[in-house]
């Protein structure tokens, strides 16, 4: 019963259609479920995949560009510290400072420093980020030439209406069909890797959008809404090619490369997913159909969730523009996605750090001016 409720006709396909009129015939396949059954074993292939590019590819690379792992201070072992730092907070107030330097008969100054060492060992390496965004990049750089290749012949590449003609009896190409599964295939591996990967600020924002476009795409599969899907998937590769190479480059310390390559980012970004996603994307979706086919379930919620991608869209450009800003009227010395490590001493002492993108960083503990170095 729940198997015939969530493939109900209605719920998939417009008008009078049944899935017994989308059946494979002479010359004609479509989109099935069935179909994407295979990303899971690709999902896990992209995994080993990746781990073998990130070290014997990405890591060499890494060592050319001057990146290597950074040897930070290891804590001392403390048992009450580690229990607080585990069960309670990583940042303690003064009063449980207090409270804890009674128990390890240590110095406030001790603890404090104790803390600040505890918080910077747990966050993640410059090398760890640089092989990450090499992976990301290579992977988006081959899928957006591989998206270029299976549309630049296709009349829906040009005159979004052909998207909708014949809708939904549009037989599935082998090109569409490779396409899909390579880009939910990758995604899927995303989502598998996320706990793993570095956690920046909008952690959750990127489950989201991890999930949304697995969502998405599983469901224009389905609805066979392939046409309009791969387009989609072409406009976000363009970008994040430009964002993974920025974040190389400013991994290794070529301020002025990394520089450069964001502002075409961030100018590439706002075209993209602010101007032509909603205004040709979106409207594509939203307002040809009808003239095609009267609305039904699957319209309403494919654009739902293209809706959905547009507003986690809007929430990155802020943050995008936030860093073209310190670009303009400062310095762009850090991903505003990432948390900074901290100074690891005070009170009159020089030390010199890096933030958490590799930035080197040299202060004094008396609460004076640091120079960032690139």
């Amino acid at each position: 019963m729940i198997g015939e409720w969530l493939w109900w006709d209605r719920l998939w396909l417009p008008g009078n259609l049944t899935w017994a009129d989308l059946k494979d015939e002479e010359g004609l396949v479509y989109a099935k479920l069935s179909h994407l059954y295979v990303i899971v074993p690709y999902a896990l292939v992209f995994l080993l995949v990746r781990y073998l590019f990130e070290r014997l590819i990405a890591t060499p690379f890494a060592a050319s560009l001057g990146v290597s792992e950074k040897t930070g201070y290891k804590v001392e072992h403390n048992a009450v510290l580690e229990h607080y730092f585990n069960t309670k907070s990583k940042n303690p107030g003064q009063a449980d400072i207090d409270g804890l330097c009674k128990k390890c008969s240590w110095s406030s100054r001790q603890v404090e420093r104790w803390f600040r060492r505890r918080r910077n060992q747990d966050r993640p390496s410059v090398l760890k980020k640089f092989r990450e965004a090499s992976w990301r990049m290579v992977f988006y750089l081959g899928a957006f030439i591989g998206g270029i290749i299976a549309l630049y012949d296709k009349p829906w590449f040009y005159n979004l209406r052909e998207v909708w003609n014949g809708y939904p009896k549009q037989s599935m190409l082998e090109s569409q069909y490779w396409y899909y599964i390579v880009e939910m295939s990758f995604y899927l591996s995303l989502v598998l890797r996320i706990t793993f990967d570095v956690k920046r600020k909008d952690f959750k924002e990127q489950i989201i959008h991890h999930w949304a476009t697995l969502t998405l795409l599983a469901f224009s599969w389905c609805g066979n809404y392939i046409r309009v899907g791969t387009l989609v998937m072409l406009i976000h590769d363009s970008s994040d090619i430009l964002l993974e190479s920025a974040k190389i480059f400013n991994y290794a310390k070529w301020e002025k490369t990394c520089n450069s390559i964001f502002v075409v980012f961030a100018a590439i970004f706002i075209v993209t997913r602010l101007i032509i996603f909603p205004f040709w994307i979106i409207h594509c979706t939203w307002v040809y159909p009808p003239d095609y086919y009267p609305p039904f379930f699957g319209y309403y919620f494919f654009n739902f969730m293209l809706v959905v991608l547009l507003m986690l869209h809007i929430f990155w450009a802020y943050l995008i523009l936030r860093m073209v800003k310190m670009f303009l009227f400062g310095s762009l010395t850090k991903d505003e996605r990432s948390d900074n490590e901290e100074d690891e001493e005070e009170d009159g002492e020089t030390s010199v750090t890096e933030d958490n993108d590799g930035h080197v960083k040299v202060t004094n503990g008396c609460g004076g001016g640091g120079a960032n170095h690139h």
